[in-house]
């Protein structure tokens, strides 16, 4: 059997529709997105852009075939997603909740659940968002820990034939929806009498029964809705619960597989743009003296050692995405890996390019320094590298009969 990485026609196809639709759409938009000071209006802007996306079929293109979409192969959905984000990861972010919202549905959900939750994010026409409620202002490193640790402290309460709902969650994006009622559909993690379990909300149990606390001004990724909001008594039918009470913790940690191998594939966007930017600097900039600087041995070497590291990101989070998607066992650890090798690269591949432009990249009109800004979200979103992702890699390799070479398929 032989191994290709060369493109099919058909992703060579998809590749330049989404490159253009990236170019032709989001690129301006993003422009005004910068413009904006108030993070709510700013977020507001992407709508239409999710609205033209949506009627392109791009969103059906994040719905796994199996359940109405069409979404095959990781690797597809690593080009989609690399050319989205070269030019906003901002609207990537804003239109995939239903990624890792729906994740646990696809995997455990009954086919009534499957057909209710899933047939909005199957339309072709709207704007229609899903989040995870899953990150609480406290911290949720540690949110399946039961006392006397706090875990997750928001809570689902049997009544009747009904969930009511009570707590407060924060970071996901389009927690409030586009209007602060609440997306289309929201997974909550969170406390059942069972233990940590999940629920689902829609819009309509959500609609007045959800308070935004603050919407978050962030220094990068600018166009995301992200905030903090607080759950008043949400009913929600004992229908809603997804799996079974108390696995709330494996299915939250799966669901959380795809999008951070996509993490991987997102820094290599921010790297890619950066590293263009930075050889078009050195190719034309001279700097006061007789030849381009790329012509000096220090600059052409950092250009070279990063655009390596790009190379080895890229195909990394190909893999990885393509793992996942296929429910290949590597999946997970090889998505762990694109999670953290791919975050901290990318930052690291940002920052060393700011070296070579030297300090007009300090300047916000010069197109460098908010790759940066996105870079540093990275290491940080989708389960910190620090307080998460690395935990989860210890315990694959703490545990009994770990073969090394199984990722790579070669054992």
């Amino acid at each position: 059997m032989s191994v290709s990485f060369a493109l099919s026609p058909e992703q060579q196809q998809l590749k330049s529709d989404v490159r253009a639709f990236a170019r032709g759409v989001l690129a301006p938009l993003m422009e005004q997105v910068r413009a904006e000071r108030d993070p709510q209006i700013r977020a507001g802007l992407m709508r239409p852009a999710v609205e033209a996306a949506v009627e392109a079929g791009m969103l059906r293109a994040l719905i796994p075939a199996p359940f109405g979409g069409a979404a095959t192969n990781g690797v597809d959905a690593a080009l989609f997603i690399e050319e989205i984000a070269v030019e906003s990861p901002d609207f990537f972010i804003t239109m995939a909740g239903p990624l890792i919202a729906l994740a646990p549905v696809y995997e455990v959900g009954t086919p009534e659940q499957i057909e209710r939750f899933v047939s909005p994010f199957l339309a072709s026409e709207g704007a229609p968002v899903a989040a995870m409620a899953f990150s609480e202002p406290d911290g949720s490193a540690n949110f399946g820990a039961e006392a006397p640790a706090d875990g997750v402290l928001t809570t689902a309460v049997p009544d009747g034939d009904e969930w009511v709902v009570n707590g407060r969650k924060a970071w996901s994006s389009l927690l409030p929806g586009w209007d602060g009622d609440g997306p289309d559909i929201m997974t909550i993690v969170c406390r059942t009498p069972g233990g940590v379990s999940l629920v689902v909300a829609e819009r309509e149990q959500l609609a007045g029964r959800i308070e935004v606390e603050e919407y978050y001004d962030l220094p990068g990724l600018t166009g995301c809705m992200t905030a903090r909001v607080r759950l008043h008594d949400v009913r929600v039918p004992k229908s809603h619960l997804i799996g079974e009470e108390g696995d709330g913790v494996r299915l939250t940690l799966n669901a959380f597989m795809a999008s951070g191998a996509s993490i991987g594939t997102f820094a290599t966007a921010a790297a890619r743009r950066a590293w263009e930017v930075a050889y078009e600097f050195a190719t034309t900039q001279k700097r006061g003296g007789a030849v381009p600087i790329i012509e000096y041995q220090s600059v052409s070497d950092v250009l070279a050692d990063t655009k390596g590291r790009i190379e080895a990101m890229r195909l990394l989070g190909w893999r990885s995405l393509d793992a996942v998607i296929a429910q290949d066992p590597a999946g997970g650890e090889l998505a762990l890996h694109s999670k953290v090798f791919g975050s901290e690269s990318g930052l690291a591949v940002v920052n060393d390019l700011i070296k070579v432009v030297g300090v007009t990249a300090y300047d916000s009109n010069f197109p460098l320094v908010r790759h940066l800004n996105d870079a540093l979200a990275y290491p940080i979103i989708e389960g910190s590298n620090t307080g998460v992702r690395r935990r989860q890699l210890q315990a694959m390799l703490a545990a009994e009969g770990f073969d090394p070479l199984a990722a790579s398929g070669l054992s």
